[in-house]
């Protein structure tokens, strides 16, 4: 009897020592934070079924960048434009709207800008050569310039209330109309790198690219596919910003690439690539869209917000699985 209970009781040292924490660090940090917040703002309202619905409207932006740049990194490259890109799509969405072409139009016009910025990007690093964080770097700048040159950095106000209310500003019931397009593309994003083939090669490319091309896998096609997909998101995500302020504007996205990289490498994949996780990129981008409100009610000012975001990815990279084996 004795060697039967033994034999049961085995299995349990090895699977506690196969427990990597490192993996679930940002939902540790997720609860801390809520917990923090919780209890140093119990008096400002924090924890209000109203308060918790603007977290979520204030993070839908960044959360959709960070799903495509989840797999941007995941294949060991980096997009800074994206924050440009979703100004730029905002502007040119509400200008559309502006010129008559409907909610279609605006929707065609912010996507197939960030579609064509995409394509840049892409095209530069696959064809050209020319690292991803450069590349980026340049066209972060020259699409930011392009966005307040096309209306003098003013303002260009929308007034169809059917565009903003789908795009940002309306709630079906309770339920914020950003939470379901954040739903949505959680479910799109993780389906696509877990059950697919697209995503098992997203993943081969950035773990071993060299291996992964000997293996048949058309690397430059999967990473120009990929910023692709960022600029397409990135432009979604400007008339997201447009409909839920009623507005595009050239400031939109400022300081977000930021945030996104922040969401994506606290998430759990690997600013070396080969390791990626949708589920933790969305847990990263609450924490962080969390941290930004409980700042604010706080009382911090911008700067100290982004003093804030920046130790967030010191210490994203310094607890990162991949991160420390490398």
């Amino acid at each position: 009897m004795q060697s039967k209970v033994s034999n049961i009781q085995k299995p349990a040292a090895p699977a506690l020592k196969g427990f990597e924490w490192r993996n679930y660090i940002v939902y540790f940090a997720f609860v801390g934070v809520l917990i923090y917040f919780s209890i140093s703002l119990s008096d400002e309202g924090f924890l209000t079924s109203g308060n918790l619905l603007n977290i979520v409207r204030q993070t839908a932006t960044i959360s959709l960048m960070a799903l495509a740049m989840t797999f941007v990194i995941s294949t060991g490259e980096i997009d800074l434009s994206v924050g440009s890109i979703a100004a730029l799509s905002s502007l040119v969405g509400a200008l559309a709207i502006q010129a008559g072409y409907g909610i279609v139009g605006g929707l065609i016009g912010g996507v197939s800008t960030g579609l064509v910025v995409g394509l840049i990007n892409g095209l530069l690093v696959t064809k050209v050569a020319i690292p991803s964080f450069l590349v980026t770097l340049g066209t972060m700048g020259a699409v930011k310039g392009f966005a307040m040159w096309i209306t003098d950095t003013a303002p260009v106000p929308i007034v169809d209330a059917n565009f903003n209310f789908i795009f940002g500003s309306g709630d079906i019931g309770p339920i914020p109309v950003l939470l379901i397009w954040t739903l949505v593309f959680t479910v799109i994003a993780h389906v696509l790198l877990r059950k697919t083939a697209f995503g098992r090669q997203v993943l081969a490319t950035g773990g071993n690219e060299n291996a992964a091309r000997f293996s048949g896998v058309k690397t430059m096609k999967i990473k120009l596919m990929v910023f692709l997909g960022t600029g397409v998101m990135a432009g979604l995500a400007g008339l997201l910003y447009a409909g839920r302020m009623n507005a595009g504007r050239f400031s939109f996205g400022e300081g977000d690439e930021l945030s996104v990289i922040a969401a994506v490498i606290l998430g759990g994949t690997s600013l070396f690539g080969g390791v990626g996780t949708i589920i933790g990129t969305i847990v990263g981008s609450l924490m962080i869209g969390t941290i930004n409100n409980g700042l604010i009610i706080m009382g911090l000012d911008v700067s100290q917000q982004m003093i804030i975001k920046g130790i967030i990815i010191i210490l994203a990279v310094a607890f990162g699985k991949k991160a420390m084996k490398r």
